[in-house]
């Protein structure tokens, strides 16, 4: 086992407290958010440069963005399946490897066939790290700080789309695009060194059997004085033979499914991508100006990072349901109003009102779902299929995201950017819709607790809400 899973003096002092080393688990492997927030943000402005240098059509431009995500389709299934076998640790250090070659391929392409290959890989790492970093932590955390510490990977995605919009108003001449790629190497080793030094999953080893080294990891990142044995004892009890998949089949997990993969569904199809992606483009085109457009895309990474921050506070203050059940209207508002601006066509509209809109959008959808989204698939799914159901949540994440990024230009070219932004609004209305009727609320509960109530007969949610005022 890492160094990390020694035996930890206990005394008085650090009785009640969780150690430093959780937060150092926490901290370092999110760093695959990082990566996976700058791969997927850097293209925003790198497209206003790259589109002219290779000279891309908006088609052209729309496989360049979403070649990304059908490998993060991939990535996202197959690393499910490697963990199964192999341990969620391991598996994220593959997935930093990867994010270096593909950050290098990246920059150094000659053409748009290289390019589009070398985002293809990036796209695998991208899936990698957003369907297994979020099961990681989820594996390691207490209930009582799970959220904040797993949610601490979106706020890590939001700071890479910020510092990747930074880049990208920086390095604004013809070329820079090849340095904005380049960069993504020096976080994605550090992330490979970092994982070397941290322990395995405790929930994986109990899962293969091997209770003493998840006692002795378990032991180093819980408070001095926790009752480890019970822990180990509830992981046991819900545990199954690794890489039964028999489960995902089984009548009884499909609630959680149906939360995960709706979830996933709507994280994207209420439009924060299209933003993410398109901002700077959508508004240099409506007359903004590139200067205006990139400054923009700065303040969208500003809002996603304050986003982060506040997402962080209310997914354990308030809940995961009620977190979302209180910002999603307001992130349908501002869609909403971004799309009233735009009905007298781009010259017209008032350019401080799109501006707050779109920044209100951000605001309220990054806390509303987004602060969510890679929370809720690790919390509902059981431990037997964490690894592989966890995959389908993270492909329908991706997927959607595909049916964004290639059709965002496109719609507006169809329906226009009012039209587009309306349809987005309208979406939002369906997920409160949906987190109202099927969501349960998961804050404070353990993954045993979690479990037991999925496979309880009855409604999902009615279950686990009766369970937390027993």
């Amino acid at each position: 086992m890492p160094e990390l899973t020694a035996q930890r003096p206990r005394d008085a002092r650090t009785a009640g407290r969780h150690p430093r080393q959780l937060y150092a688990v926490a901290a370092v492997s999110a760093l695959g958010g990082l990566l996976f927030g700058y791969d997927t943000g850097i293209i925003s402005g790198a497209l206003l440069h790259l589109r002219e240098d290779l000279h891309l059509s908006s088609r052209a431009q729309e496989v360049v963005v979403s070649v990304i995500l059908v490998g993060a389709m991939v990535g996202a299934l197959w690393s499910g399946r490697l963990a199964v076998r192999h341990g969620r640790r391991r598996v994220v250090q593959w997935v930093a490897v990867v994010f270096a070659a593909g950050a290098l391929a990246s920059a150094v392409a000659p053409d748009t066939g290289a390019l589009i290959a070398a985002r293809f890989v990036l796209g695998l790492a991208v899936g990698g790290a957003s369907n297994m970093v979020p099961v990681y932590i989820a594996e390691v955390a207490p209930a009582a700080i799970r959220g904040r510490l797993m949610v601490l990977f979106q706020l890590m995605v939001a700071i890479g789309q910020l510092v990747s919009y930074l880049c990208g108003w920086l390095l604004t001449e013809h070329g820079g695009w090849r340095v904005m790629f380049a960069l993504a190497v020096i976080p994605a080793a550090v992330l490979a060194v970092g994982m070397m030094r941290l322990p395995e999953s405790p929930r994986w080893l109990v899962e293969r059997g091997d209770a003493e080294s998840a006692r002795a990891v378990l032991t180093r990142l819980r408070p001095v004085g926790a009752d480890v044995d019970a822990e180990i004892a509830g992981i046991s009890e819900v545990s199954a033979p690794a890489g039964d998949r028999r489960a995902l089949r089984q009548r009884w997990i499909r609630p959680a499914l149906l939360v995960a993969v709706g979830i996933a569904a709507f994280s994207q199809l209420t439009g924060i991508n299209a933003m993410v992606y398109y901002a700077p483009t959508i508004l240099a085109d409506a007359g903004f100006g590139d200067s205006v457009a990139l400054l923009t895309g700065v303040g969208i990474g500003l809002m996603l990072v304050v986003a982060g921050v506040t997402g962080a506070i209310a997914v354990d203050a308030l809940g995961r349901r009620r977190t979302i059940l209180w910002f999603v209207p307001l992130s349908g508002l501002a869609m909403a109003v971004l799309g009233a601006a735009f009905l007298g066509g781009g010259a017209q509209a008032p350019k401080p009102l799109v501006i707050v809109a779109l920044f209100a959008y951000i605001l309220c959808n990054g806390i509303g779902i987004q602060s969510v989204v890679w929370l809720i698939a690790p919390e509902v799914l059981p431990l037997s299929v964490r690894g592989p159901a966890t995959s389908l949540a993270t492909l329908g994440v991706w997927g959607f995201d595909l049916l964004i990024a290639v059709t965002a230009l496109s719609a507006i070219g169809a329906i226009g950017r009012s039209g587009t932004f309306f349809v987005y609004a309208a979406m939002n209305v369906l997920c409160v819709v949906f987190v109202a009727l099927k969501v349960p609320e998961t804050r404070g509960r353990s993954l045993e607790d979690i479990e037991k109530a999925l496979r309880t007969p009855g409604s999902f949610r009615r279950n686990l809400s009766a369970a937390a005022s027993d």
